[in-house]
């Protein structure tokens, strides 16, 4: 049953705005605790989390701001989210504010967190749905942990795979944290854009993490800003085929 037409001259609420998507700023403690017990795999972790999380996120944010301003350019939605994860990128370092090996670990985590983020702005700016699988795919790539899309989405296989193996029999035995937290920090430096050696060694050392943080985090992801650009410009119906939805 529908609701009655308003007749001429009665009021009508305006329509309500749709809740804003809760999207968390860092890795949440569930997927930090996927990356601990499957450090080999965090990259694709983090990605297929990014898409869950952060998708809806996108979507909504390109949504409201196509509502506003209907002629709104692609390229300038893309410019906006580009500035706005850049500045985050950029004050992302030393974020942790805990010091040592962990303490760098959570930064390349945060910062892998935030580009993701970009990435999918910045495919919802031109039309691309950021809630599709293949969004995993592309991180992944235009991150640089894979080189092709096909390696990218095996590994994302193997990565859900191991998931559910988790949720189901737990984890299969503990390993030295010191290596675990090492080998977590390199895959997600890669992942970064920031060579592992240097961040890490930059986090241990007083001091250095923020003078280094501030530059690499956001020349890294300018860069991959311009990746993601050149992949999404053409819009949906121009992505190649194999990862049309």
């Amino acid at each position: 049953m529908t609701d009655p037409a308003p007749v001429d001259g009665e009021h009508t609420d305006p329509p309500q705005p749709a809740e804003p998507v809760d999207a968390p700023e860092a890795p949440p403690a569930t997927l930090w605790d996927r990356m601990r017990d499957d450090p080999q795999y965090a990259p694709e972790h983090l990605a297929l989390e990014a898409v869950r999380r952060l998708g809806p996120e996108a979507a909504q944010w390109a949504a409201v701001q196509r509502a506003q301003r209907p002629d709104v350019p692609a390229e300038e939605l893309a410019d906006l989210a580009v500035r706005r994860f850049v500045t985050h990128a950029r004050l992302s370092g030393a974020v942790s504010g805990v010091a040592g090996l962990p303490g760098a670990v959570i930064d390349v985590g945060v910062l892998a967190w935030t580009q993701a983020r970009l990435v999918l702005h910045v495919a919802a700016a031109y039309g691309v749905d950021p809630l599709h699988p293949d969004r995993a795919t592309d991180l992944l790539v235009l991150q640089k942990v894979h080189k092709v899309a096909e390696s990218a989405r095996l590994a994302l296989g193997v990565a859900a795979g191991r998931e559910r193996a988790g949720a189901l029999f737990g984890r299969a035995g503990a390993r030295p944290l010191g290596r675990v937290m090492l080998q977590l920090g390199v895959r997600l430096a890669q992942m970064a854009g920031v060579r592992a050696a240097k961040r890490i060694f930059a986090k241990v050392v007083p001091g250095a993490a923020i003078v280094l943080g501030t530059w690499a985090n956001s020349s890294a992801t300018k860069d991959l800003a311009d990746r993601a650009r050149a992949l999404y410009r053409a819009g949906p119906a121009n992505l190649p085929t194999q990862r049309r939805p």
